[in-house]
Order: structure tokens, then sequence, then C-alpha cells
């Protein structure tokens, strides 16, 4: 048996039951493997495609993806989906086949690679094929990207075959595939760090806990403590709908906040961030916490502590346990923060702690005078919003257009979100959005995105039409990079760089075999209607003119910092 097929028969026992690849001769043989012992193959238009299909597929369904490369140009060409499931510590499995002769035209220093962009990194041996592969899906697992280098040589090399049973796993230790800074399994119920969380939250009048990346699995004992010690609830943007459901839920803290989160979490006396590291985006710069706070951190990574602000309390562990662990030694007793948890709140909460709640001036153009109707953002989302099914997966691509289904868009847990900005590259939406269908074909996915990343990524709209998809395409389209018009128009600059001809991107959209609409008004949006209405066996695409006199108020406070 050679190592390739061994390599295929090891991640299946581990539990890959899909590959995401682009398949060329590197990586033929042990793709090949992979779906022998039983796991999907799902074929991508391009390999930056495939990426981030893994990366869609893992953080929708918590499960290790597998994505699989040609040698040299196909690693190249996956690097940003890479970057962007590293950066947000997607657990995935990159088989990256290895031309290991300096002067191979294929050669590219994969380990030096992978550490640039903050992957881990793997080579199988001949001699330990089963260990090597086994060492880097449990590192994965564990939520890590991991670049599994097979060189050519040895996937041909011969080996003793091999069909299982996969060894226990070993102890965890801290070694090369783990930072020295992380902590992996359960946090016992005791230490100093627990102890001054729960005398902070006992002295504490208005706590609120920020829910980040992190915490996205530790929804229900965050829940239970926060009953227990009178906390407001808030997430990050990588962590929406954690909480939803909850009264006492504010959605996004941050640029996404509604005006009563952001005057809920100013006037918090405690802020406690579980799995979060208050970045600029989730604290409007820092403005958002108000100075008076006492600010807790909850990690199992002390590299995160205070890497954005100082912090006067930080507790190492599992969020899940260390959440778990304090609410036992609350005990029951009585705290000074019932009083924040009022009748009147309540209310305030529900009539106003949601998006759609709160007015705007709709900035929708009707075409008169030979000018092109548009409609406005807010309004188009709200409209989708109430079209939509509930049971949705969401996914929202960078860019000045992203706030609005952020915002406006429902979701019914944190599965249900995907957003894709941890590297903030545009153009990853599509192919993330159709990992995440594949992980949850019973329900529609919603692929949000702008107008320059549709175009970049527009090709994968074949793949989705191959699979059949249940997949609605919205294009937040204002012929232009906004971001950048936005952010250079107001000082002067030229802007033909940067914005581009009205173009009917639905066209495209029919031309790959999509049904296509184009959206000036929400009165164009029957023909939405009558696909969310039918077998919805093609993928729709909604080419949505909206209108772009304002720039995005979150990237504002970004990009001026105020």
């Amino acid at each position: 048996m050679r190592v390739a097929e061994v390599v295929g028969r090891v991640l299946y026992g581990h539990g890959a039951r899909y590959v995401f690849a682009v398949v060329g001769s590197g990586n033929f043989h042990v793709t090949n493997a992979l779906v022998a012992a039983g796991a999907r193959f799902v074929a991508a238009a391009h390999e930056g495609g495939a990426a981030s299909m893994a990366d869609g597929f893992a953080r929708t369904s918590g499960e290790v993806a597998i994505l699989s490369v040609h040698q040299g140009p196909g690693v190249t060409n996956a690097l940003t989906g890479i970057t962007e499931a590293a950066k947000s510590r997607t657990p995935m499995l990159v088989l990256a086949p290895e031309a290991t002769a300096p002067r191979s035209n294929f050669f590219v220093d994969l380990p030096a690679l992978a550490a640039s962009v903050g992957a881990d990194f793997v080579r199988v041996r001949a001699t330990h094929p089963v260990e090597d592969t086994s060492a880097a899906y449990r590192a994965a697992a564990r939520g890590a990207t991991v670049v599994l280098g097979l060189p050519l040589e040895v996937q041909q090399a011969v080996t003793e075959p091999w069909s299982g049973p996969l060894a226990p796993a070993p102890a965890v230790r801290k070694g090369p595939l783990l930072s020295d800074s992380v902590v992996e399994g359960p946090l016992p119920n005791a230490g100093p760090e627990v102890d001054a969380l729960v005398e902070a939250l006992r002295a504490a009048r208005r706590p609120v806990f920020v829910a980040g990346r992190g915490a996205r699995a530790a929804g229900e004992p965050l829940i239970r403590l926060a009953d227990e010690c009178g906390a407001l609830l808030a997430t990050s943007a990588a962590a929406k709908g954690l909480f939803v459901g909850n009264p006492w839920d504010l959605d996004v803290s941050g640029g996404f906040a509604t005006p009563l989160a952001a005057e809920l979490i100013g006037s918090a006396d405690l802020v406690v961030a579980w799995g979060s590291t208050l970045n600029m985006w989730t604290t409007r710069h820092g403005a958002l916490v108000p100075p008076s706070a006492v600010v807790a951190q909850v990690d199992r990574d002390s590299a995160a502590f205070g890497v954005n602000r100082p912090v006067e309390l930080t507790v190492l562990g599992d969020v899940a346990e260390v959440a778990r662990a304090a609410l036992d030694r609350l005990g029951g007793a009585p705290l000074r923060a019932t009083g924040w948890r009022t009748p009147d709140l309540g209310r305030r909460i529900a009539a106003e702690g949601r998006w759609r709640s709160v007015s705007y001036v709709d900035e929708s153009r009707s075409g008169a005078a030979g000018v092109a109707a548009t409609v406005d953002p807010r309004t188009l989302s709200i409209a989708l919003d109430d079209l939509l099914p509930a049971e949705r997966t969401v996914v929202v691509d960078s860019g000045n257009f992203m706030g609005y289904p952020s915002m406006f868009l429902g979701v019914p847990d944190v599965a249900g979100f995907c957003f894709t900005q941890a590297f903030q590259s545009i153009g990853l939406g599509l192919a993330s959005a159709l990992g995440a269908a594949v992980a949850r074909p019973d329900r529609l996915t919603v692929a949000a995105l702008g107008d320059g990343g549709f175009v970049m990524s527009a090709t994968e709209l074949l793949t989705a039409v191959r699979l059949a998809l249940p997949l609605l395409v919205v294009i937040y389209d204002d012929a232009a990079y906004g971001a950048e018009v936005h952010h250079f128009g107001p000082d002067g600059h030229p802007l033909e760089t940067v914005t581009f001809p009205d173009t009917d991107l639905a066209a495209i959209g029919r031309g790959y075999g999509c049904d296509g609409v184009t959206v000036r008004g929400v009165d164009d949006l029957g023909p939405v209607r009558d696909w969310l209405t039918g077998p919805r066996t093609r993928p729709m695409v909604v080419d949505a003119k909206i209108s772009s006199e304002h720039g995005s108020w979150w990237l504002a406070e970004a990009f001026r910092g105020h």
C-alpha cells in the first residue's frame, strides 16, 4: 500500500467525510484514496474557492474540513482562503503535495508559507504516515488550520497496509502543533483566576458578557451564568446568533451595535470578554467600553490577553469550562446585579434591541428625471428578512455593504451566521456560502456579497449549479469598491480607479445556469418570492442596485478612528 492511500484512509478513520478540492497530479492519489474510503468529493472551479468552501463548511458544521490542492500553484492559489481560515482558527486540514527539490518549478517553502499566515505545518514521513496524519488531524480538531505536507516521493513510497484501528489520542502536550500559550482540555473548578472573576461578578451592578469567536460552543453555560449574576449578553460579529431568542440578548457589540446596545454596554461596570479579544470592531476603537468599567478576559490562549486593550482580570482556560466553574463557585448566593434586569429594561430590549426597530430615512430613489432607480440597502435587507425562511444560514463577504445583512438579517443560531472578515479580503463570501450549504442543506444559504467580491468569485456559481444547492446570492451593487469611495472621496481624491460602469450581474448569474433578477426597489422582489416557494434546485442571483450616497458608519469609525 502506498503512503497516499494510507493518508486517505487515516483521515476517513478520524471522521473526514467531505473533501473540497481541485485535483491535479500531486493530490490525485491521496484525494482518490479519501473518496474510496467513503468521503464525498466536492469539486471547486478554483483552489481559492475550494479553500473558502472548506472554511465555510467547517464554521457551519463544526467539523474538521479537508482541503486538497495541487502542489506549487495549487497551494498558492488557495493561500488567501487558507489565511482567512488560519486567522479565524477554523478547524481545517490542507492536503498540500510538496515538490521538495528546490530547483523544481513547483517548489515553494511550505513550512515558511504556513507559518507566514498563522497555520500549523506537519510533514508526512514515509516511515510514520499514520502517526503524522493523525497528529495533523487532531491539531485541526483542536481549532487550528493545519497544512499537511505530502512530499511527492513520500506519497508514492510503499508502506505497511493499514485499515485501522486508530491508536487512542495521546495525552495533550505542548509542542510544535500547539502553542505554549494555549490550554487544552477542561479547567479544574478551582483556582485564583476563577475566584477573582467570581468576586468581580459578585461586586458588579451592571455586568455585560461579550462572547467572541472562542465562545461559539459555550452558549448554554454562559446563559446560565448570566442568569445567575444578572448580566446582559452581547457578542462580537463572529459569534452573532449565540444568544438569539434570549430576552437579555443585545445582539452584536461594536460597529454593528444598535443604539440601545451601545448605550447599555457603555454603562456597564464589568465587561467580561469570553473568547473575544475586544478588538476595534467590537469596541468601536475602545469607545464602547467605559473607562470606569472593570474588564475581564477569558480565553484558552494566553497570548490573547490584553492584545487590544488593557484588562484587569484574566482567566486561562476553555470558555465553557470556566463559565461552569464560575457558576459552581457562585453557589446561588444573591448578587448585586439583579437590578440590571428589570421589566422596564426587558421591554426596551424587546422594542429597541434590533436594527429593524430603529427609524431611518429611506434613501431609495424612484428613478425619476433620468436617474436610475436604486433601493436603500436597509430597506432591501428588511424586505429580504421578511421573505426568507427562518431556517437560514447567512454568509457575509467583506466590504462597505457588510453591515446591512449582518444587522438586518436574522439568524436562527450561531451556526447560522458565517462572517469571513478575519483577513478582510473581499471575494471569499460566495465560496464560503457554498461550503455552508454543503454542511447544512436543510437550510437556505444566503450569500451576501458586494459587487466587487461577486465579480472576483463569480466562477464558483458553476460549482453552485453543479451541486444544485439551495443558495440565494444577494449582491449589494453600488458599482464601486464602496469602502474606498467613501474613505477617499470626502478628501477630494479622484475615484475613477474604484468606480465602474453599471453591469447586469443577474445576467452573469443566468449565464452560469442560475436564476437571476435585478432589483431596484422592493417591488422587484417578486421573482425572489416565487423562487423561495419553488423547489430551489437552481441558485438565485439577486443584483440589487443599492443607494450609496453615504458610506457605512462602521467603516467610517474604522478608517477615521471616531
